[in-house]
């Protein structure tokens, strides 16, 4: 179901993801996004699976965890309100890396692939603060990955 609401729109403002987009291009993103429910426990997507499309978390805790070489599942974070998963997918066209699953009711909205494509057609300026957030989101999990890395190899020393 496709959304929308001023408490919709104020939230989604406040998030990384739709940082410093027009109104014009906000409306236009939301008017594409679904909303979707998941319960405590259930999988959202699974590591190696297909992926099409990313989420921003409205509300609930998610785990996202990945399968270790021995087959152990290694927690890797948590994500609450206002963070955004799956944008890997959209961007490398590669299968899920991680698995996601809701610790608590969880609402969540989901811009598909195709839709992110819809919004390079139609407003490429909004397509590219899009893309501009995402890839600064990257970043910042890429130090955190580095500095959890440095820490480790300090640790084994």
């Amino acid at each position: 179901m496709a959304v929308s609401s001023p408490d919709l729109k104020a939230f989604l403002l406040a998030t990384p993801f739709f940082g410093a987009l027009s109104v014009a291009g906000l409306d236009f993103l939301i008017s594409m996004l679904i909303e979707r429910r998941f319960d405590a426990g259930a999988t959202v997507v699974a590591e190696g699976e297909p992926g099409r499309s990313m989420f921003i978390v409205h509300s609930g805790e998610l785990v996202v965890s990945q399968l270790g070489y021995s087959g152990r599942v290694i927690r890797m974070t948590g994500l609450a309100p206002g963070d955004f998963f799956g944008e890997m997918t959209l961007i490398e066209m590669q299968n899920r890396s991680a698995t996601v699953v809701a610790e608590s009711p969880t609402v969540l909205y989901e811009l598909t692939a195709q839709n992110l494509y819809s919004c390079y057609k139609a407003d490429i300026h909004a397509y590219v603060m899009v893309m501009q957030n995402i890839n600064r989101e990257l970043c910042r999990r890429l130090r955190r990955a580095d500095g959890r890395i440095a820490e480790l190899v300090r640790a084994s020393e």
